[in-house]
């Protein structure tokens, strides 16, 4: 591997294990200053990831955190902050299972017809923001935390019971799916069943690097992100860009409440997960954008969340593990902005001294012709 190379990779693992190292120390100061100990709560949570139904639970939450993550690494890649991927995911799940609910096809054709539904409909919520940004120039932070809210009510009004609410005790639900529309998971035995749609997580990374690194789309949409200006310059609409990745993040992110809605809940309630697009936006950032780093922060992640209920059982607050969450985010931020400066001084340093052996090897040149003549 060539030095450039090296640092680049160098670069690329420092922010994350730093942010990582620094999240942990952190927490144990708190536990610390708590009284408690700082080490048992972490072996406690490590002790779990032998137990095969964790196991099951991480990988089906961990999906979910997966593709609410890269939704919001398409829009960071174009520099754009798509907050709003919790309302258009919530939305894309709540219309799918309303479809599911009425429409009654053979699975295979049930089963596109959900997937579509959720995918136009997160597009579409995201799309609101995309057009708003590049025909009005609004801020695409404060129009989809503005839509989140909206989506809030939206839902608040689709569960109405004569719109297509159905009540179940004190809970609102859109009613049970039809079985065509649902996807059969992967049994392991006493541990469960990893949802069917873990599968569709793990096409939705592969397309993700396809698309970015392999396509003429996704180099100018990394073109744009990086200078818009020169991307106009090269012949790139920069408005059609921030559309596209707008309309591209809404779509992703109106898929990730799928795959437990299709392989386990089978309706949209009070009880279906919530958060999962604020979380996809911590999860971006420690895995820098990357697929494979998504995939690992999302498991990490997963693992806090389905770890953390064992503390309950030997006197800790399971909170801690949400704490830990926080601060990794901070962390990354902080270690990030610090990597990258380091990054620039050694590239600095590098220049600098590249420059000084040129101008000492044209001295030497130079001396050698003057004492040939």
């Amino acid at each position: 591997m060539k030095k450039f190379d090296r640092e680049r990779v160098l670069l690329a693992v420092a922010g994350p294990v730093i942010a990582l190292a620094v999240a942990f120390a952190l927490t144990s100061i708190v536990l610390v200053a708590s009284g408690q100990n700082p080490v048992e709560p972490y072996a406690l949570m490590f002790e779990q990831l032998g137990f095969s139904d964790i196991q099951v639970l991480i990988i089906n939450q961990a999906s979910m955190y997966y593709i609410a993550a890269l939704s919001v690494a398409i829009g960071f890649r174009m520099n754009l902050f798509n907050i709003g991927v919790d309302g258009q995911y919530q939305l894309g799940a709540m219309l799918a299972a309303i479809v599911g609910a009425h429409v009654a096809m053979p699975a295979a054709l049930q089963v596109p017809l959900l997937l579509l539904t959720a995918v136009l409909t997160g597009a579409f919520w995201a799309g609101i923001a995309g057009v708003l940004k590049v025909t009005r120039g609004v801020s695409e932070v404060v129009a989809t935390i503005m839509l989140n809210a909206i989506a809030t009510s939206v839902i608040a009004y689709l569960w109405l019971p004569d719109v297509f609410g159905v009540k179940v005790g004190n809970n609102n639900t859109t009613g049970e799916m039809h079985e065509s529309g649902w996807i059969p998971g992967l049994p392991m035995g006493a541990a469960g069943e990893i949802y069917g749609l873990v599968l569709l997580a793990v096409l939705l990374g592969i397309g993700y690097w396809v698309v970015l690194n392999r396509t003429r789309f996704g180099f100018d949409l990394r073109a744009s992100g990086a200078s818009q200006t020169a991307a106009a310059a090269s012949g790139v609409d920069p408005k059609r860009m921030v559309l596209s990745a707008m309309l591209i993040s809404g779509g992703i992110a109106g898929l990730a409440g799928l795959p437990i809605l299709l392989g386990d809940t089978h309706t949209y309630s009070l009880n279906f997960p919530t958060g999962i697009g604020f979380l996809g936006i911590g999860i971006a950032l420690l895995g820098r954008n990357s697929p494979v780093g998504i995939a690992f922060a999302a498991l990490l992640w997963a693992w806090l969340d389905k770890a953390s209920p064992e503390l309950d059982f030997h006197g800790y607050d399971k909170e801690i593990a949400v704490i830990m969450q926080g601060l990794i985010v901070l962390s990354v931020v902080v270690s990030y902005e610090a990597v990258r400066e380091w990054g620039l001084r050694r590239q600095q340093r590098r220049v600098g001294a590249e420059l000084a052996a040129g101008h000492v090897l044209g001295n030497t040149n130079t001396t050698k012709e003057v004492a040939g003549r």
